[in-house]
């Protein structure tokens, strides 16, 4: 034990002093079982509007628990704010009423210990609503100091490394962690309430596919092979569709071996679905849908401020094609261009660099779009017509099978959702299937594997369909007001100390 306190602060040592103290008298520092009757929400909701005499003509018996946030003493009588779930509220700590020796238990807390408190409900003389302690019960000794109050974790690394203690200390962060919760919940009522099934499908996988993305890789020891954790949802789900459950969802966690930024994190929270004898449109006006739900009944309002923008999600969101949004901030016609070398030669022009497996035409038009487009799509905006390269999973547009029914959700100039209507021709889909193993051999290391089980099922008939992505992360940043994925997660992926 002497090794050990040679490393700690004079607060630490003091606190376990008073860790021992409690011993010696017969306390358990790190307690048991406290019956609360009420939460600090419940509480300004029940007597928040009563007055004074209303309080006192009839004693509302409470207990209460939670940390203490502040403390101070005027004589007989202390005064502590308590955090719970819920927010802070005012506990008062009479001498005469608890006792000497319970108040000196009440003396000898430290700022971060959690107690309860059974009472009274009274306002003091300057009218805070308060809990009057008739029983006060040392719960949990904190043997470390909160932050300063006033300042608590300022450096934005350490919050989000200790985000137990940002927690305690920042009220914005409860905000946020309180309502992604309700957001899933909106999210699942909606799609329950349009016919859709939640399942769940595996996170190992043997094969990579559903999307375009480096995966991380694991070993089985029994089986003695490598496995990837899953990268999307997407074929499990559709193969559900062809086993007749027409209407599916899940929201699962995923996994991309990529880099990290405002935006990305290793691993995140996607929601797919799926919806038999739908389609581009059906997706269009699922997602519309979704959004003002959860604007309506978690956010209560429909303007939000995202990115330093405002953002309104009311009225017909815009929808436009890739080429059409192209031509107007380039003046190139893509729809136009048939020839390779032409698509190249305006790669070239506009210092657009491309991998080799990218010298393609659906690739150059996607590069293009990252370019010159993306960032300008601010209001809500379904940006379709996707080429073919780029969307090896996607029904081919019947006009033009140089592109195919896609579109993807934007929003301040972020992707949000990414849709289909969704490809159920066997024959298409091994042909796809191997075009992504050519640009795997070319050295694109996002290119999907040949699942042949998939194939296989389509063969059995898949109904014509439509599916949709969303990145729920991200759609949290928005709902919750965030500029980084990492203020919406409350563990994100972080590099070592000292990295």
């Amino acid at each position: 034990m002497a090794e050990i306190k040679t490393k700690l602060s004079d607060q630490e040592l003091s606190r376990r002093k008073k860790m021992e103290d409690l011993q010696n008298g017969g306390i358990d520092p790190f307690g048991h079982r406290f019956n609360r009757t009420h939460r600090s929400g419940e509480i300004k909701a029940l007597y928040g509007e009563m007055t004074l005499e209303e309080l006192n003509e009839t004693e509302y018996p409470v207990s209460v628990a939670g940390r203490i946030k502040t403390k101070r003493r005027m004589g007989k009588l202390g005064f502590l704010h308590v955090l719970d779930r819920d927010g802070e509220f005012q506990i008062v700590v009479n001498k005469r009423i608890v006792g000497d020796d319970v108040y000196e238990i009440f003396k000898a807390s430290d700022i971060g210990d959690i107690i309860g408190v059974s009472g009274r409900m009274i306002r003091t003389q300057s009218g805070e609503l308060s809990v009057e302690a008739h029983e006060y019960t040392h719960l949990t000794k904190a043997l470390r100091p909160l932050p300063e109050k006033f300042h608590g974790l300022t450096d934005k690394e350490e919050r989000y490394r200790r985000r137990y203690v940002d927690l305690i200390m920042n009220e914005e962060s409860r905000r946020v962690a309180f309502m992604r919760p309700a957001i899933l919940r909106c999210i699942r009522s909606y799609m329950d309430s349009q016919g859709f099934t939640e399942v769940e499908t595996p996170i190992l996988s043997t094969l990579l596919t559903g999307a375009s993305a480096r995966p991380f890789v694991t070993h089985h020891n029994t089986q003695d092979m490598d496995m990837y954790l899953r990268i999307a949802l997407e074929l499990p789900l559709k193969r559900l569709l062809v086993g007749g459950m027409e209407a599916v969802y899940e929201i699962g966690r995923v996994f991309r071996n990529e880099g990290m930024d405002l935006n990305h994190n290793p691993e995140f929270t996607l929601m797919e679905a799926y919806l038999a004898y739908s389609d581009l449109e059906g997706m269009m006006d699922l997602t519309e849908g979704m959004y003002k739900s959860i604007a309506e009944n978690v956010a209560g309002k429909y303007t939000f401020s995202y990115k330093g923008y405002d953002i309104d999600l009311r009225g017909k969101w815009a929808r436009v094609s890739m080429t059409e949004a192209i031509k107007e901030k380039t003046g190139i016609d893509f729809r136009a261009i048939n020839d390779l070398d032409e698509c190249l030669r305006l790669a070239e022009e506009h210092q657009i660099e491309l991998e080799p497996h990218e010298k393609q035409y659906g690739h150059i038009i996607n590069k293009f779009f990252e370019k010159y487009v993306e960032e300008t799509l601010i209001q809500p905006t379904f940006q379709y017509g996707h080429p073919l390269e780029i969307t090896p999973l996607t029904k081919k547009n019947p006009d033009d099978p140089r592109f195919v029914d896609r579109f993807e959700l934007f929003i301040g100039g972020s992707e949000f959702a990414n849709a289909y209507t969704e490809l159920n021709n066997p024959i298409d889909q091994l042909e796809r299937f191997e075009e992504q193993l050519k640009e795997k051999n070319l050295g694109n290391e996002e290119a999907n594997d040949i699942d042949m089980d998939f194939v296989e099922a389509l063969e059995y008939g898949m109904p014509p369909a439509g599916g949709i992505g969303y990145g729920i992360d991200r759609l949290c940043m928005l709902f919750t007001e965030q500029e980084s994925i990492r203020d919406v997660l409350l563990f994100p992926t972080m590099k070592q100390r000292g990295e």
